[in-house]
């Protein structure tokens, strides 16, 4: 059975379940970024390792957006043939 959708990060215990639903619980917190911002705030972040963190981010979200793109162009659909003479 599917967990209902969550209602403002409120998660439902079913069966007594509550293993299942801190599981859950857990993987809502870690799409949404709170586990990784709790973990940056929890000690302090000295300037220049904030700096270098969010240039770290910037370019693997730039990495990931163009490989992304050379995966879908490579997968694409009803591409013309490269080599025609060697059917």
């Amino acid at each position: 059975m599917r967990h209902a959708a969550f209602i403002a990060r409120t998660v439902f215990v079913q069966n007594n379940n509550i293993e299942e639903a801190c599981r859950i619980l857990n993987r809502i917190l870690g799409s949404e970024g709170i586990l990784d911002q709790y973990r940056r705030t929890r000690y302090y972040e000295k300037p220049f390792k904030t700096r270098r963190r969010i240039n770290y981010e910037k370019c693997k979200a730039i990495y990931n957006e163009d490989m992304d793109r050379k995966i879908q162009f490579v997968l694409r659909k009803n591409r013309t043939d490269p080599y025609p003479a060697y059917k």
